[in-house]
């Protein structure tokens, strides 16, 4: 619009009108949002596979471990699976039962016995072996599991990692014996507590028959009942507060009720007492028995509580901005599951010190760092640090604990005679069916040669109570010498090692004048020294 005034002429803008206004021009370059991190807390599948895939290279590792064990039966092994093959037979044909197996087993006679002796029936010892493994690679993968849910993938599989190499864990997995299958079901039921922290409390009596069985298994499994129980209220008690004492309460009344009923209907007492509440005790000191215990499972029970200060400080590491907003338990909370975990670790060595005895503390010592592993896998992720920031910390601890394992397995697996030359020879002069013999170890030539003699034709070096002629009963070395006088025994098996009676009886034997030295022979591994075998002239 435009206007004269004094003869010039101005312009006046017009004013825009509501509908011309003009969006302003879109910036050249508009900078992205950038997240906090470049990589998500969230689980994924990816990550879950991936984390599945580095467990089942752990489990192959620790399979590989154990099966390059290599030696005859243990008279351990040999006594059970024996016994398994005499409950078979009597269950199936009424084939009466030579002794009470229940009096002086660590274990009922009609549970892991009779499993093993189905599978060695069919696959030998090492099938039987081979059961052993599976249940060890079990135990380890519920372990995974467990510290899984308690903390995150990092720590669970440190956990499995270290596990698989220590040496409990490396001989069970190739030993046939009770234990292997007690730590499965003891890792079974601490999984479904901690699986069902968040789930209707009366889901925890779901672990309550597997605590059962494995008590029944391995009476000395008991002695983690408490560690369970208090493990169900701990990690419940973040999402219920004191609903996690009645929790704990149903679980005490599921494994207690079933326990005192079989006590009372079932004749297992004594065996109960004799192995497990009254054993004897022995003559290892203290200091003996401190060292042991730590090198069988020092690194472990150390790295483990390193773990257990370390996450009762900080909850996480707070690898990403994220993490700082997630809650986490408080301070205590993290503290008590420390002392419990770790002090459950203290349980075996500490029972066995009461004892007095080093005997299946190899073997023991394994179910306590089953419970110290979770954290034993935290203290090796807090090692590492944020970001894998010292890896070659937990390579040092990890290779450590390996070499550890390898040396006390490859040990122990060599620290019996290899009875295969014995086992020959014996078949050779044992007759089917009859005659008596005594050996250092008899239940290992009864397991080999099951299909020609019994366990009844059978003594040992460890009690004796003959009656002569005169109807007097002789015990202990007395027994002896009077029995091989009176050419009690066909033959006799001496080893020089196997008992601290076998020198007074391989005297008594060459005193008597009844017996003849059939043959020398020579153990079948790097141990030096050889089985000696008389028969009456």
């Amino acid at each position: 619009m435009t206007s004269t005034e004094h003869g010039l002429q101005v312009v006046h803008p017009v004013p825009p009108q509501h509908g011309d206004q003009q969006a302003p021009a879109a910036p050249a370059y508009q900078v992205p949002k950038v997240p906090e991190a470049a990589w998500s807390m969230a689980g994924c599948r990816r990550r879950t596979w991936v984390s599945r895939a580095v467990l089942l290279c752990v489990l192959v590792f620790q399979a590989v471990l154990s099966l390059r064990l290599h030696n005859t039966a243990f008279q351990d092994e040999a006594v059970y699976l024996s016994s398994g093959h005499v409950q078979i037979a009597h269950l199936l044909h009424g084939t009466p039962v030579p002794t009470d197996y229940g009096s002086y087993f660590s274990g009922s006679p009609l549970l892991y016995p009779v499993l093993a002796a189905l599978v060695d029936a069919r696959f030998g010892l090492g099938g039987a072996r081979l059961l052993s493994l599976l249940f060890m690679l079990g135990a380890n993968a519920l372990l995974y599991a467990m510290t899984r849910r308690l903390f995150s993938e990092r720590p669970a599989l440190a956990a499995s990692a270290l596990f698989a190499v220590i040496p409990s864990t490396i001989i069970l997995g190739n030993f046939a014996t009770y234990d292997s299958a007690a730590v499965f079901l003891l890792a079974l039921a601490a999984w479904i507590i901690v699986r069902t922290d968040r789930a209707p409390l009366a889901a925890v009596l779901l672990a309550a028959p597997v605590a059962v069985l494995a008590v029944a298994t391995k009476y000395a499994a008991g002695l983690y009942l408490p560690t369970l129980v208090v493990l169900a209220a701990l990690v419940s008690w973040p999402h219920r507060g004191r609903g996690s004492v009645v929790r704990a309460v149903l679980l005490v009344t599921g494994v207690i009720v079933p326990i005192l009923a079989g006590l009372h209907y079932t004749d297992v007492l004594d065996g109960v007492r004799a192995t497990t509440t009254a054993r004897a005790h022995g003559t290892d000191g203290v200091r003996e028995l401190l060292w042991k215990s730590t090198v069988w499972g020092g690194a472990m029970f150390l790295t483990a509580c390193g773990g257990a200060v370390a996450y009762a400080r900080r909850g996480r590491m707070n690898e990403a901005p994220q993490a700082a907003r997630l809650g986490v338990p408080g301070g205590v909370w993290r503290a008590l599951l420390g002392v419990l975990l770790c002090g459950t670790a203290l349980l075996a060595p500490a029972y066995q010190i009461h004892l007095s005895t080093s005997v299946a503390l190899y073997k023991h010592i394994g179910f306590g760092l089953l419970f110290a592993a979770p954290l034993a896998g935290v203290g090796l992720t807090r090692l590492v640090g944020a970001h894998f920031r010292h890896p070659q910390l937990a390579c040092v601890v990890w290779v450590t604990m390996l070499c550890v394992g390898l040396t006390k397995s490859a040990e122990w697996f060599a620290s019996w005679p290899d009875s295969s030359r014995l086992n020959t020879a014996l078949r050779q002069y044992v007759k089917p069916g009859e005659g008596r013999y005594l050996a250092a170890t008899p239940n290992v030539p009864v397991y080999y040669l099951r299909d020609i003699t019994a366990q009844a034709s059978w003594s040992s070096l460890y009690y004796i109570g003959y009656q002569d002629a005169r109807g007097a009963v002789h015990h202990g070395v007395d027994g002896y010498r009077k029995a091989l006088a009176d050419g009690w025994f066909d033959l006799v098996v001496l080893d020089g090692v196997a008992s601290e009676l076998d020198g007074p009886v391989a005297a008594a034997v060459r005193s008597s004048g009844r017996y003849r030295l059939l043959a020398t022979v020579p153990f079948g591994n790097d141990q030096q020294g050889h089985y000696r075998i008389w028969v009456k002239r």
